[in-house]
Formats: C-alpha cells, structure tokens, sequence
C-alpha cells in the first residue's frame, strides 16, 4: 500500500507530507493514542520518516541557495574559483537529489524496515567459501557507510578459510528496500589464492535479503510445521558467535525454510531471535509471491551455479563487475568489493521505478 504522502508516480508529495504531519500530530495527542501499541508505533515510525524526509528537502533547498548565491557572486565579482566553487555545490546536489529521486519508489510494503541478511557458499569448497566471505564482507562496508548498524546473527566458518554461512541483521531507515535486489547468486572469476598452478576459478554465493518485521504483522505459523534443533557452533565458531551447547535451528517443514541464530549464550534469546528471523523469512515469502517478479527473484534460489547469477564479479583477466539484470557495470572492482555497490541497488531501484510508469 503506498503511503498517502507519495503520489501515484512513487514522488514525495510536499503538500501532502506537510498535511500528514499535522494529521499524526492530532492522532498522537489523543489520550486514548497508545491503547493500541502496535498501531500508535507504526505511526510514529511513519512520522519519523515523514520528518526525515521533510527536513532534508529543507536542508536541500539552503543548500541549492547557498550554490546559486555563490554562482552570483562569481559572476559579480568576475571571480572563477567563486564560479566553479557554487557549480561544484550544485554538481554535487544534483547526484544527492537523484539518490532522493530514487528513493521515492521505496514504498513497498516493508521497503522501510530494517533486513536480514544471508551469504552461503555454493560448491566449490575453500575457494567458494572465501568468495561468501568476501560477499559478506562487501555488504558490511556498505552497510557501515551509510551510517547502518550490523549485528551477527550466526556464522558458519569453513574449513580451512571464509566461510560456508553467515546472517547478520541490518539495521537502518529503508534497508531491506534498498538491498533486496541483492538477493540471488553472485559470480567470481580470479586466480585463484588457493590454486598452487595459479588457475582461474568461478566461484559462486549466493545471498538472500528478508525484512525485519514487527508484532504488528501476523504470520500464522503451526508448531506443528517446526522442527527445532540445538547444537553447537561448528567450525571454528567464527569470531562472531559463542562456543556454547546454545545455537538454535528452525526448519518449516511446509516451505523447507531453515533458519539458524547462534551470537547468544542463552539458548532461550536465539531460539526468539531465530523465531522472529523465521517470521520475517515467511512474510517475505509471501510478500514475493504477490509481487509480479516473484518468479524470476525465487529462480535465482534453486541452485548456487552456473545461468543464475544476478551478477558477476571478474577480477581476471580484466576487472569488471556487470550485473545481469539492469547491464549496470562497474571497473574498479576491488572498489565494489571494498562496498561501493550504490551503482547496483540504484538502477534495481530504476528499473523499478521505470517499470512502475507502463
């Protein structure tokens, strides 16, 4: 359902914004506001991001003024270094309020809500291992730029190197909306580090994004349709998680959804945290059958090799990360891996939008 403050096209309607403000400002004064707590909390959430939204138009217009008052002055004053010092200003908003743009179409059901996030290894061993490893690392940098909090949630260290598992949770404004598109199999091509011929290797991982969700959302789920086991962190345990009898597995017979959650000592807090994960993984399942790409994004599931990947990272011979499904393409790619991936989760969001207007 989109949000009365976005107009049909998915753009932030400022009247409206304003309207809806005064509106939740009115609900929230009534005694009788926090008498059903789920409710009262997703309007101030909507609120939040109301405001957040409100005052960064604001800040964006000082800015376009204080760029347009140097331009002036440079002009005034015959001044080049003023000139191109209120151009550079205007260079830079205009990348900020495409960002903004595009934003705008994150309005699906959950696109605000905090993630969490997979990274499993496909075949291959070691070498597809340190390739999930790498994955988890490149999405923990970006997280971490955007001002995101990371939590581990459980890690399955390899044998000899990287890793066979891991999920961490991502906390921060419209995570899942931006980083869903990130669901799918990903695609090395290097020399391989373990390979003692110095042999190109394709490795594969793949990662699967699923929104955090509140009390407020009901998923009807049968104890009857679980599976539930304890055990011991394998491996080396990971620097991540404890070492403790404590880690909890939850299989959903009906969907073979699996989760796991291991970063606690007590085994009660991981089996909630693996039951919230569960829910979140269900009504993620069910929010991607209704959606019209459901098909195509649940394809990307069914096996961790070769015709599935989303995108594909090639270190050798050449450098070049190109995704298979909008062509958006990147050279530097130890940047990529370094977390610079805003040139992938925008043009998924894009083609979104795009695709929104036919």
């Amino acid at each position: 359902m989109r949000r009365a403050w976005l107009s049909s096209g998915g753009v932030f309607d400022w009247d409206k914004a304003l309207a809806r403000l005064e509106e939740i400002a009115t609900l929230s004064s009534a005694s009788t506001f926090w008498d059903d707590a789920p409710a009262a909390q997703a309007l101030m959430q909507e609120r939040t991001q109301l405001d957040q939204g409100v005052q960064r138009i604001r800040s964006l217009a000082g800015e376009l003024e204080d760029a347009v008052t140097l331009i002036q002055m440079g002009l005034e004053m015959e001044d080049e270094a003023t000139q191109e010092e209120g151009g550079e200003l205007l260079r830079n908003l205009n990348t900020r309020m495409e960002r903004i743009r595009l934003e705008a179409y994150l309005s699906g059901e959950a696109d605000s809500n905090n993630c969490f996030l997979e990274v499993n290894a496909g075949a291959g061993g070691t070498e597809a291992q340190d390739w999930a490893e790498m994955l988890m690392r490149m999405y923990m940098r970006w997280s971490e730029s955007k001002g995101y909090k990371v939590n581990w949630i459980e890690e399955n260290k390899g044998e000899e190197a990287g890793i066979k598992s891991a999920t961490i949770r991502v906390t921060g404004p419209f995570a899942y909306g931006w980083l869903k598109s990130e669901s799918g199999v990903h695609r090395l091509v290097r020399i391989s580090p373990y390979d003692s011929n110095a042999r190109r290797h394709t490795s594969f991982a793949s990662v699967w994004v699923y929104p955090e969700i509140d009390e407020s959302i009901h998923v009807d789920i049968q104890e009857k349709d679980l599976r539930i086991d304890t055990f011991r962190a394998s491996g080396a345990g990971g620097q991540h998680v404890n070492k403790t009898e404590s880690a909890i597995r939850i299989t959903h017979l009906p969907t073979n959804i699996v989760v796991q959650c291991q970063n606690d000592r007590s085994q009660h807090r991981n089996k909630a945290q693996a039951y919230d994960m569960l829910r979140a993984r269900l009504y993620e399942f069910e929010l991607r059958k209704r959606e019209e790409a459901a098909a195509a994004a649940n394809a990307t599931k069914t096996e961790i090799g070769w015709g599935h990947q989303i995108r594909s990272y090639v270190l050798q011979p050449y450098q070049m990360v190109k995704d298979a499904r909008t062509g958006a393409e990147k050279g530097n790619a130890q940047g990529v891996l370094d977390g610079d991936i805003d040139i992938f989760l925008e043009a998924a969001l894009a083609a979104k939008a795009e695709s929104s207007q036919d």
